[in-house]
């Protein structure tokens, strides 16, 4: 049996190197990440980060982000150290330049869950280590490598499998966009007027498409999105921080629940993806995510996965 470490391609352009948006990476660089996964979920257990130590700071609650770093940091041989702004000066008035720099002489590397871009970007400006993206108001980088990986192991190959977002063009809207016009995909976006993907991103994501043979194209009308669909996805309507917003938004994304009804007009091996938490009755019914086109809880496994990948790339 071979050793992780013969098995495992550790390019050093990846080491070092923040994950703050796919949009910094190549589609070579990406796949290998992927296949690195696939080796990683294979043999989880290793001690590749022995004595390395994982910063992770969050602003914003976590099941699945915080559980899946930790784990994975354990899982190689390495340590995981959270923190919130309760925990550290950041939360009393310090900097985030001045927090970047004193935890880059503790750690080997920072996650940073926030609520901010511009927070996010400041501190992987200042920091002297590596800074992964575990969520901000415009992308979340981990969720979509997790959301593309699991998509591999169910259809073997990316190129040209098309996968359907509906409702909210949010932040996980944004990274599987491009994560999946990257990949040579088939991406479509469905939203109503007014939660359509921020325009920029999109022209972006389109520019990768053009690159690497996928396409990406925003529809309004739901049932044309999901015409011969390999993977329909939706988030909740409502994201943390967004309560006051709930009635109206809920209002105007009614019509892009996920249901039995409009999974009709997707391919008969459709799978259904959710990045969790979900909200049964509302952006999709219980009877299509527990139902048995769901994949979402292999999806929510995968982010241990793909996290050690990208951990072992970067550090």
């Amino acid at each position: 049996m071979k050793l992780m470490e013969e098995i495992l391609t550790r390019p050093q352009t990846l080491k070092g190197r923040n994950v703050l948006t796919w949009l910094d990476f190549s589609q070579e660089e990406v796949s290998q990440i992927l296949a690195n996964t696939q080796n990683l979920k294979a043999n989880p257990h290793n001690s590749m980060l022995n004595g390395k130590t994982l910063g992770m700071i969050f602003e914003k609650s976590s099941t699945r982000t915080r559980v899946s770093f930790e784990v994975g940091m354990t899982q190689m041989g390495g340590h995981a150290v959270f923190l919130n702004p309760r925990d550290i000066q950041v939360g009393r008035g310090e900097t985030i330049v001045d927090t970047a720099k004193v935890l880059s002489r503790y750690v080997d590397a920072l996650m940073y869950r926030t609520t901010s871009n511009k927070k996010l970007t400041e501190l992987a400006e200042h920091a002297t280590v590596p800074v992964i993206n575990g969520l901000c108001d415009k992308y979340h980088p981990c969720q979509a490598l997790a959301d593309i990986f699991t998509i591999l192991e169910l259809k073997g190959s990316l190129a040209g499998v098309k996968v359907v977002y509906l409702g909210d063009g949010n932040n996980v809207a944004h990274s599987l966009m491009i994560l999946s016009a990257m990949m040579g995909m088939e991406v479509v976006v469905s939203a109503p007027k007014g939660f359509e993907p921020d325009p920029e991103i999109v022209k972006k994501a389109e520019e990768a498409a053009k690159k690497n043979k996928g396409s990406v194209k925003i529809e309004n009308d739901p049932v044309a999105a999901v015409q011969d669909a390999d993977i329909v996805y939706t988030d909740v309507w409502a994201s943390m921080g967004q309560e006051e917003e709930a009635e109206e938004r809920h209002k105007a994304l009614n019509g892009y629940q996920v249901n039995d009804e409009l999974l009709k007009h997707a391919k008969e091996d459709v799978h259904f993806m959710h990045c969790l938490p979900a909200h049964r009755g509302e952006e999709v019914t219980a009877s299509v995510i527990d139902g048995p086109k769901s994949v979402v809880f292999d999806q929510a496994e995968n982010r241990l996965h793909v996290q050690k990948a990208i951990l072992l790339s970067v550090i």
